[in-house]
């Protein structure tokens, strides 16, 4: 599935963690971090105060010695780094908002991109709930790949998620800025070409700020993910557009009104996307891709709003029919660039 040489670093690099989260008695995501900084650090141990010892420091350099002749691309580094934290997330478990966003949804992102932005022109993109970043990471680096001049914008409020987002963008040489914050608080960035997130669901606790935003709840705590969708769709710029992973019943909640409401008053709903059901557990985790486009001179409400239902993303012919009935649609509304 992976070229040899992919394999090869995984097997190196966790072997170099275990060994490190061993000496540093600390726990997996913590000491990814560790290693990776290493490895940016021209693959130097980092000892402190006589930790690691110097017999797994001579072990781990031992490693990285055959690491040094290993020559990854970006977009290989980023497998890589997927693959190691998949390995983490195994042994110790991590909750359902902090898991990574799967290559094959992150892929599906990127040709929707591809499909509404104008690749002659610079984009800036931005997740505000990137957590570990593999899913703006997966679109920095294939934009890239398809010759588009593309920068990022990260915003979590997870200090160790952030730590690995930013160990990842480091040791690809994105083009990244991340920002340690609450995702709801005023951000300092400029306007946003397009807006990507997977995004947490939940209650939002802090009810006096979420009632700041139309789609809050007038009583008890707000579903987080409608307000980080608000929110994000504030910093698009305008006739922008925003790509969201939601529940796919979340036209159906207790909540839905509120989110309705500022769905009419405040951006065009164009698309829904409804993913594969072979990719979660059960119904209730089910989850679609949401196109929005921020009102302006150059949007307008398509007369068919788009309404599809990936059958697999396993097997070639379901995914192709998908893409085709994707551009058919795009270019009859106006989106073709």
């Amino acid at each position: 599935m992976f070229p040899e040489k992919i394999e090869e670093s995984f097997h190196l690099h966790l072997e170099a963690i275990q060994l490190l989260q061993n000496a540093l008695n600390s726990s997996y995501l913590d000491t990814y971090v560790e290693n990776v900084e290493n490895v940016i650090d021209q693959f130097q141990v980092r000892v402190i105060d006589g930790v690691p010892s110097e017999q797994v420091t001579e072990q781990v350099n031992a490693l990285y010695q055959r690491l040094k002749n290993i020559s990854l691309e970006q977009e290989e580094i980023r497998k890589l780094s997927q693959l190691l934290l998949l390995k983490g997330s195994q042994t110790e478990p991590l909750q359902p908002n902090h898991q990574l966003t799967p290559d094959s949804i992150g892929f599906l992102f990127v040709f929707l991109i591809e499909q509404l932005t104008n690749k002659e022109q610079p984009l800036s993109v931005l997740d505000i709930s990137v957590g570990m970043g593999n899913l703006l990471l997966t679109i920095i680096s294939n934009l890239s790949l398809a010759n588009y001049q593309v920068t990022g914008v990260g915003v979590d409020n997870d200090e160790t998620l952030l730590a690995v987002a930013a160990a990842n963008s480091q040791w690809m040489n994105a083009d990244i800025q991340l920002f340690h914050q609450d995702g709801l608080q005023s951000l300092l960035i400029d306007p946003m070409d397009i807006v990507v997130s997977d995004l947490p669901v939940g209650y939002y606790p802090i009810d006096e700020k979420a009632q700041e935003f139309v789609s809050a709840s007038p009583e008890g705590h707000s579903f987080a993910h409608h307000l980080l969708m608000e929110q994000s769709m504030n910093y698009v710029k305008e006739d922008g557009f925003g790509l969201f992973l939601v529940p796919s019943n979340f036209l159906e909640t207790e909540q839905s009104q509120y989110l309705k409401q500022w769905l009419s008053e405040s951006v065009y709903l164009q698309g829904i996307i409804q993913l594969p059901d072979d990719l979660f557990k059960n119904e209730a985790s089910r989850k679609s891709i949401l196109i929005l486009q921020r009102r302006g001179s150059q949007a307008t409400q398509v007369s068919e709003v788009l309404l599809a239902k990936l059958t697999s993303l396993k097997e070639p012919k379901y995914v192709t029919a998908f893409f085709q009935e994707f551009v058919a649609w795009k270019t009859k509304n106006g989106f073709a660039k």
